[in-house]
């Protein structure tokens, strides 16, 4: 269960014929609904990408709200565009910098070495249904996996909780676990009926 501040307000006291209004902020714990969490892993170019945008277009048209978090796994920091007064506030040492306008905000800060952990509980302020990891293959959260063909197979137990397989050439024998082509109508509607009935529950 996630948690996030909530400070309150209140009236102290009355004096004389006067109001006089002392205000004192109380801190509270409010629990939040704990979204559900699903991984979506796989090959460098397999088509998780493409396919979490169809997903969250599909999530989107039923009423969900989602957030994702993408995991940057091939070395280096993610690319952002560096003539921005946000990059120059984190160059000159800020060590995070927020952006906001129009109803968008954008966050940067660096150096950050956060736990997965950490990160959804910041991702659920913002009181999604569903959380959408890219990446992290070795945790162990509900996941969806991609994989190439029959071959990569046996990579599939290096791996736990694995709730879907996308494959991307000839059907899988010997799969444990419930598969489709990756672009298969199937793959999107068994999904988002799985995710629906985790709402329900």
């Amino acid at each position: 269960m996630y948690y996030f501040t909530r400070w309150n307000e209140r009236i102290s006291f009355r004096r004389r014929s006067r109001c006089i209004v002392a205000r004192r902020y109380t801190r509270e714990r409010v629990a939040l609904v704990k979204p559900f969490v699903l991984q979506i892993t796989g090959f460098h170019n397999s088509g998780k990408t493409t396919f979490l945008q169809k997903l969250l277009l599909e999530l989107k048209e039923k009423g969900f709200h989602t957030v994702t978090i993408k995991h940057h796994g091939h070395g280096g920091k993610p690319d952002i565009v560096e003539d921005t007064d946000s990059a120059r506030h984190v160059s000159s040492g800020a060590r995070a910098s927020l952006v906001e306008g129009g109803g968008r905000m954008i966050l940067q800060a660096e150096p950050f070495e956060w736990s997965l952990s950490e990160k959804l509980e910041f991702m659920s302020w913002f009181h999604p249904d569903f959380i959408i990891i890219e990446g992290h293959k070795h945790e162990d959260y509900p996941k969806v996996v991609f994989i190439r063909n029959q071959e990569d197979v046996p990579l599939l137990r290096q791996l736990t909780n694995i709730q879907l397989v996308l494959y991307e050439d000839e059907p899988l024998e010997d799969c444990q676990h419930q598969s489709f082509h990756r672009n298969e109508c199937k793959a999107m509607e068994w999904l988002v009926k799985y995710l629906t009935a985790k709402q329900d529950t």
